[in-house]
């Protein structure tokens, strides 16, 4: 392991990806603590700072998956997630709108034109949330005295112009880094907040056996390593499973020698759609605790208040209903991504087919079969996974942003994230014939 590290500053190429990649995460480090004039950097939103409430676990949510903060008028306050929702609204047009699916057919301009056209939607997603973010400050008087307006205009610039700015981040990281720009953006999020969430369980650790209400004791620190070395090791592994379809090659005569013949495989990911079947039923689960908990409040009533304990984060109800959506949308990224059709019309225009079934429309419906059952395992775990902070929140009685953050979502994202970018270092490696991270050879996926 220390020579594959000493090999990867030995290449000048790779070494100098690795450091702008790095600079690049510094920066963004940086301008995360970068205030909005005209509010009051140092307090914070009550509700965002617990988070019992349903606010407070919607912010740490949008903390986890986009990088920002929304529990401080920081300049990144709305992080990555607008540019994220601009991609995934465009990409879902482009299977509905014939002039859109026509522009991804054509190659590296259309993604280009697609690219083009999802900024602009960002700028526009990016004013209406922090639209939206400006007026809850001044709701809880974060605003300083008589700068409301000013302070509002200059809020809505300044976090669209923060958002921007880590998209074009995230754009060098792709042209000019190593790994995926944005994946990295939200990692490094994740990883800034890891050592408060080891601080906060150190200071309320207590090794005695009986420890008093509110601290931890030996029982569940090992317990809380545990979960974390299971949710790092099924993340790996179902990150790196995969399905592998024997594919056999046509023979064909060309003059008087034979060409074809070699039989590889077609490798088909478990997990397909990755951590964006939990961020969709994230995002989706995280309005109704809150709206039900506003309308509770104001019209007190007995449905209203049974819909509002029915929806809270740990209500076996909404668990429920969690981690039906999380296989609804598992299903639902598979079926937008995962063309059956065009895989069977390359393979037949290559020569190639499945040992055992015709080429053409039997291959695809064999190919989405095959996907539909192993997305089945995907959304089971990523469904585990999702659920697992909650119930050790509300059994072992430890704070929600812990577990996330240790056993949960978190470090799932940091264990996906961090598998794509060795593996890219490594391909660096043995593209110039250094040795990989592992002596046994390249990384490789598991499959079943």
């Amino acid at each position: 392991m220390l020579g594959t590290v000493v090999n990867i500053f030995r290449i000048r190429d790779l070494r100098n990806k690795i450091l702008f990649t790095v600079a690049l995460l510094m920066i963004y480090r940086i301008g995360f603590h970068i205030p909005i004039p005209g509010f009051n950097y140092e307090a914070q939103i009550p509700e965002a700072s617990s988070s019992d409430s349903p606010f407070g676990r919607a912010a740490e949510m949008m903390r986890m998956f986009t990088g920002g903060r929304l529990d401080q008028s920081s300049l990144f306050g709305l992080g990555i997630m607008p540019y994220i929702t601009a991609s995934i609204i465009l990409m879902l047009l482009g299977e509905v709108i014939p002039a859109l699916k026509k522009l991804r057919q054509e190659g590296q301009t259309g993604y280009k034109k697609i690219n083009e056209y999802t900024r602009y939607l960002t700028v526009f997603i990016c004013i209406i949330q922090a639209l939206m973010f400006m007026k809850l400050l001044g709701g809880q008087d974060l605003i300083y005295a008589g700068m409301q307006r000013r302070a509002i205009l200059m809020g809505v610039i300044g976090m669209t112009a923060g958002t921007v700015f880590l998209m074009w981040l995230g754009e060098q990281i792709d042209e000019y880094g190593i790994g995926n720009g944005i994946s990295l953006i939200i990692m490094a999020g994740i990883i800034s907040r890891i050592p408060w969430v080891i601080r906060e369980v150190w200071l309320n650790t207590n090794f005695t056996i009986s420890p008093p209400e509110g601290s931890y004791g030996p029982i569940t620190i090992i317990f809380l390593i545990a979960a974390s070395v299971f949710v790092v090791a099924g993340a790996i592994l179902i990150t790196q499973g995969q399905r592998r379809i024997p594919i056999q090659q046509a023979k064909q005569m060309r003059g008087r020698r034979m060409y074809g013949g070699q039989r590889h495989y077609l490798p088909l990911r478990v997990n397909h759609g990755g951590v964006m079947p939990i961020i969709f039923a994230s995002s989706f689960m995280m309005f109704p605790p809150i709206i039900l908990e506003r309308l509770a409040k104001a019209f007190p009533s007995d449905t209203l208040i049974m819909l509002n304990e029915a929806f809270a984060f740990h209500a076996y109800t909404y668990n429920v209903i969690y981690v039906i959506l999380i296989f609804l949308f598992a299903y639902f990224w598979v079926t937008v991504q995962f063309q059956p059709k065009e895989m069977a019309k390359n393979l037949r225009d290559s020569g190639s087919f499945i040992p055992g079934l015709r080429p053409g429309r039997r291959t695809a419906e064999y190919l989405e079969t095959v996907m539909i059952r192993i997305t089945y395992f995907g959304a089971a775990f990523l469904a585990i996974i999702a659920i697992v902070p909650s119930v050790i929140s509300v059994v072992m009685s430890i704070d929600y942003g812990i577990t996330n953050y240790l056993g949960g979502t978190g470090l799932l994202i940091v264990v996906s994230v961090s598998l794509d970018l060795v593996q890219k270092v490594e391909a660096n490696l043995l593209m110039r014939s250094y040795e990989g991270f592992s002596s046994a050879g390249r990384i490789k996926g598991a499959y079943a």
